[in-house]
């Protein structure tokens, strides 16, 4: 059998795709993509068995139905090399050898049998829906990604939290020192459910996302989420467990608010951060009318440095210690020109949003201080 297919676009569905296969896997061919022909349609798929990468495309001079499964690695290396032309796939039914034919020359290759490639669970008759904006969903999870932990006690802290409403859909993640809590205002949903990502199925569906343009479909029941783009399908098993009540720990009255620009906060962050303690990486906040000091020492060297930042504070004069390393990360995680940082005192938690948010969103962030020695 034939087909022919663009060299650019096979290349890139298989880089994307190919993210889900694991260095090491339970069965051989989960080191494989499998290939499946139906008459103009392709469908490629990968897996690594807990989550299943899929991307339909269009070929051309094909009327055949065959499936087989060709080793990743050999042919991901392959596709980079060629520059953008016509491929020709000619597939040997009865041996699965493959011969791929480009302008100045061609490839040859065996493939595999597909009877042992696992498919993924369909999901129940019952399933939920939901429907969203790709821009959105893309922000959300790639800012919910930095969030989460790395707890082996606590797996359902390794992923990312989805609650979803009839009328909204918040995305949360936290690893008890900073929580990032995302609200897509933009969804409507008709019932109410949650369900846990793992932190891996997410950052490949970051992925996928950040080239969308239309609407993105989220399925789940108990057991897996099915997320379907325009051009791939994602099915993961989902975390189990309870989420903690993540509104339960975001401050509803922090008095003292302070309005910075966002990148003025980034850069003597940067600088401060240089000086501090390798140990603690603690930095230090010290506010009064109109300016904040950011500074950070590291006593076993002598060095230390301060730096003043103009900002709007409204508030009584404190100081409150942060992770310096954490306050970058989750600064560098917002967007627009000023933020707008919440605090009570220096024992409670900061809460920290954009000064504007972007339409259609609300985003906050959270983070825990640290105990000054003062």
């Amino acid at each position: 059998m034939k087909f022919v297919i663009s060299s650019s676009l096979l290349s890139s569905r298989l880089q994307t795709t190919g993210r889900v296969i694991a260095t090491t896997n339970s069965l051989p061919i989960l080191e494989s993509f499998l290939f499946e022909v139906d008459g103009e349609k392709l469908t490629i798929t990968a897996s690594d068995n807990e989550t299943t990468l899929r991307t339909n495309m269009t070929v051309g001079e094909s009327d055949a139905k065959i499936r087989f499964a060709v080793n990743a690695k050999t042919i991901q290396s392959a596709m980079k090399e060629i520059p953008e032309q016509p491929l020709e796939f000619f597939i040997n039914e009865k041996t699965l050898e493959v011969t791929v034919e480009y302008l100045n020359g061609k490839y040859n290759f065996m493939a595999m049998a597909a009877d042992e490639y696992p498919l993924p669970q369909k999901l129940s008759d019952d399933a939920a829906k939901i429907e969203i904006a790709p821009s959105h969903f893309f922000d959300a999870v790639n800012r919910a990604l930095f969030a989460t932990a790395d707890d082996a006690l606590r797996p359902v802290m390794n992923g990312i939290f989805f609650d979803i409403k009839k009328e909204d859909l918040t995305i949360v993640a936290s690893d008890g020192h900073k929580l990032s809590c995302n609200k897509i205002l933009s969804t409507q949903s008709a019932e109410e459910g949650s369900f846990i990502l793992p932190k891996r199925p997410a950052t490949i569906l970051k992925n996928v996302l950040a080239k969308e343009t239309e609407n993105v479909v989220v399925a789940f029941d108990g057991r897996n989420a099915e997320i379907r783009t325009s051009g791939f399908e994602m099915t993961s098993r989902l975390s189990e467990g309870r989420y903690p009540n993540y509104s339960a720990v975001i401050p509803k009255d922090n008095p003292n608010c302070i309005t910075v620009n966002r990148e003025a906060m980034i850069a003597a962050l940067r600088r401060v951060l240089i000086f501090s303690s390798a140990v603690s990486s603690l930095v230090k906040l010290r506010l009064e009318n109109g300016k904040m000091t950011v500074s950070s020492q590291d006593t076993d060297f002598a060095m230390s440095a301060e730096e003043a930042i103009l900002c709007d504070y409204s508030g009584t004069p404190m100081s409150i210690g942060f992770k310096g390393p954490f306050l970058l990360e989750l600064i560098n995680n917002l967007q627009g020109d000023d933020i707008i940082i919440r605090l009570a005192d220096a024992s409670r938690a900061g809460v920290i949003v954009p000064a504007t948010q972007v339409e259609g969103e609300e985003v906050l962030m959270l983070l825990m201080p640290m105990m000054l020695n003062e």
